[in-house]
C-alpha cells in the first residue's frame, strides 16, 4: 500500500517561494505509468491540480499556474517536490500530493492515492 507525507512550512510570506515535499513510501516513483500530483484546496473553494511528473520524470503543469511552478524528484529519497513562486494570499491552501494513473488529478479520479495534505499560509 502505497503511503504519501507532504511536508514543507506552514507560513510563507508573500513574493518567496513555497517548496513543499512529498514522501513516498510502499512504492517507487519510477514505476512505469503513475503520475506524482500536486493538488490544493483553497477555503471555500474545490479541488485544483496544478501538475504533476511522471515515473519518467517528464513534468505536467495546469496553464494558469505554469509561469510559476516547477515539480521536480530525488529518486534516491523516493521525494517529489513542489515550488511555487511568487506566492500571495490566494495561494493558501491546502496542499496535497497524489498518486494516480492520469496525469491530471480530479476528486473524482478513481485509483488516486492521498496524502493527508499540508496546510500552507501566505501571510506577512
Amino acid at each position: 500500500q502505497v503511503q504519501l507525507q507532504e511536508s514543507g512550512p506552514g507560513l510563507v510570506k508573500p513574493s518567496q517561494t513555497l517548496s513543499l515535499t512529498c514522501t513516498v513510501s510502499g512504492g517507487s516513483i519510477t514505476t512505469n505509468y503513475y503520475y506524482w500530483s500536486w493538488i490544493r484546496q483553497a477555503p471555500g473553494k474545490g479541488l485544483e491540480w496544478m501538475g504533476a511528473i511522471a515515473y519518467s520524470g517528464n513534468t505536467y503543469y495546469r496553464p494558469s499556474l505554469e509561469s510559476r511552478t516547477s515539480i521536480s524528484r530525488d529518486t534516491s529519497k523516493n521525494q517529489f517536490t513542489l515550488q511555487l513562486s511568487s506566492v500571495t494570499p490566494e495561494d493558501t491552501a491546502v496542499y496535497y500530493c497524489a498518486r494516480s494513473k492520469t496525469i491530471v488529478v480530479l476528486a473524482t479520479t478513481n485509483g488516486t492515492s492521498w496524502g493527508q495534505g499540508t496546510q500552507v499560509t501566505v501571510s506577512s
